[in-house]
């Protein structure tokens, strides 16, 4: 037989100990609680919708912690929720109106841009300064059809996070932005021995010395540069 102390056990773990009149309720207090995060987030803007940024994130963050509360206690009530909205929403409204006309507190409060890769070299300082990897970085430019540094005038961060990538008018020879571990398509791409490039950075060597440090970004290892117009063998 089953022990009743067993099935006590499960029932607590699956339903709780609340009545069971208050799960006719919680349907009530989904419905009120969601409506109140499609009203706020109407309220904080378009944006809320797209991309966010830090402040609009921890307003987001503010009202998803809200909700916990007054959807899942059956001993509390949702005006509290309400409450926390308006605060949350205002708050961010005030933000927005004091970020608009005020370029200084913008960039205080949201960040600012930085410059990745300026004429087909990484700046090795914004880079970790932004807390990316090169293979992040390489990431982002593959998600845009870029095959070396070669190609590349400019990579901006924005400070919302996403990435502006700006095209080279004349193609040139830059650094692979390939991984090593697609050998078969590095094979049907060809290389420039003559020209090489600092394997970090993508800044060409200006010496014959193999152990030379790169003037960049100070590493030793230096590669093949990418041609800038790629055919296959």
């Amino acid at each position: 037989m089953i022990d009743q102390n067993t099935l006590n056990e499960w029932q607590r773990i699956f339903i709780g100990e609340v009545p069971g009149a208050f799960f006719i309720e919680l349907f009530f207090r989904a419905i009120v609680i969601y409506l109140i995060l499609v009203f706020s987030m109407r309220a904080m803007g378009k944006r809320m919708s797209s991309q966010l940024s830090r402040n609009e994130l921890a307003a987001l963050v503010s009202l998803a912690a809200t909700i916990g509360v007054p959807l899942m206690a059956p001993d509390r009530g949702v005006l509290p929720a309400v409450i926390i909205a308006i605060t949350v929403v205002s708050t961010q409204r005030i933000i927005a109106r004091w970020a608009f006309g005020n370029q200084e507190f913008e960039r205080i409060s949201q960040g600012n841009v930085s410059i990745l890769i300026c004429d087909h070299v990484i700046d090795v300082k914004e880079l970790e300064r932004t807390g990316l990897s090169q293979e992040r970085l390489f990431a982002e430019l593959r998600c845009n059809a870029v095959l070396h540094l070669g190609e590349v005038d400019r990579l901006y961060i924005e400070a919302n996070g996403a990435f502006t990538l700006i095209r080279s008018e004349e193609c040139v020879n830059g650094l692979s932005v390939l991984p090593i571990q697609d050998q078969r398509f590095l094979d049907a791409c060809k290389f420039d021995d003559e020209q090489r490039v600092c394997g970090f950075c993508g800044e060409m060597k200006n010496n014959h010395s193999n152990d030379a440090s790169c003037d960049n970004c100070g590493h030793k290892e230096w590669t093949p540069s990418m041609c800038a117009e790629q055919t296959s063998k």
